[in-house]
């Protein structure tokens, strides 16, 4: 836990750490503005697509009618996403094809937010959220293009024109929908993502930052305190743990949801 914390005292006192604490300088700059180049984010994305690629590979390399242990993990691993997620949701009857983007998208985004709890890595790369809006344009586009391959330029109007509403009040329903399907709905599906890895990842600089101070650097009555913030960070440190598989869960479960959505007749 400590070893999270940045320099967390000066002559001044406790400084806490800020967000520009999780934005390292880059490792290969390209550029003269901040934030310009190939930096720890996207070494930790390219790293996860390397592990995940090997792993699940490696699990299915020799394919045995008696799994090992790689390979049982890899074959649950797969089996949880498409049938509790894919077919699930999706159905019997579509879910197949879009398997492979479903368990792309729940693995890549687990790998992505344990980063921030794997000691050297710490950081959790959907905690940026350039991150998480590029997996929510994925899955905005893919859902529309479901939409329109399945019913045509007529999805539009299932999408957004209820059944049964009355013809009064039909204009203010349609734009209602409008904004909450095609504007919103990306929105949502990008920050739920990056809000929690970020506020998370925060809290957890902040115990470490915080638990660092008032056993290093605090005197007298401040420094018992320094144990129960130390307590507190691990509790937080494992709550945060199960949030960062919570939300591969929700942002894949969402995005079948969403599929679903499209594939289904008019309601």
């Amino acid at each position: 836990m400590i070893a999270l914390a940045l320099p967390a005292s000066n002559e001044e006192g406790f400084v806490p750490p800020t967000l520009e604490d999780m934005h390292l300088p880059e490792i290969l700059p390209w550029g003269a503005e901040s934030g310009e180049g190939f930096g720890k984010q996207m070494l930790l994305i390219l790293l996860s697509v390397i592990l995940i690629g090997w792993f699940f590979v490696a699990a299915a390399r020799k394919g045995q009618m008696v799994p090992g242990r790689l390979q049982f993990l890899g074959e649950w691993s797969y089996n949880f996403v498409r049938n509790s997620i894919g077919r699930d949701i999706i159905g019997e009857k579509d879910f197949r094809s879009f398997t492979p983007l479903l368990f792309a998208l729940f693995f890549f985004i687990l790998i992505n937010n344990l980063w921030g709890t794997i000691p050297l890595a710490q950081l959790p790369t959907t905690s940026h959220v350039g991150t998480a809006y590029a997996l929510a344009g994925i899955v905005y586009f893919t859902w529309i293009i479901v939409g329109i391959r399945k019913h045509g330029l007529a999805y539009f109007k299932f999408a957004t024109v209820p059944s049964g509403v009355p013809m009064a009040i039909l204009p203010l329903v349609v734009l209602i929908e409008i904004i909450s399907t095609f504007l919103v709905r990306p929105i949502t599906h990008s920050l739920r993502l990056f809000a929690t890895m970020l506020s998370g990842h925060l809290i957890i600089m902040l115990a470490g930052a915080g638990t660092s101070f008032l056993l290093l650097e605090a005197e007298g009555l401040l420094k018992p305190l320094g144990v129960l913030t130390l307590v507190g960070g691990v509790a937080m440190f494992l709550f945060e743990v199960l949030i960062q598989v919570l939300q591969a869960y929700v942002f894949t479960l969402l995005t079948a949801i969403y599929i679903q959505g499209s594939l289904a007749e008019e309601h």
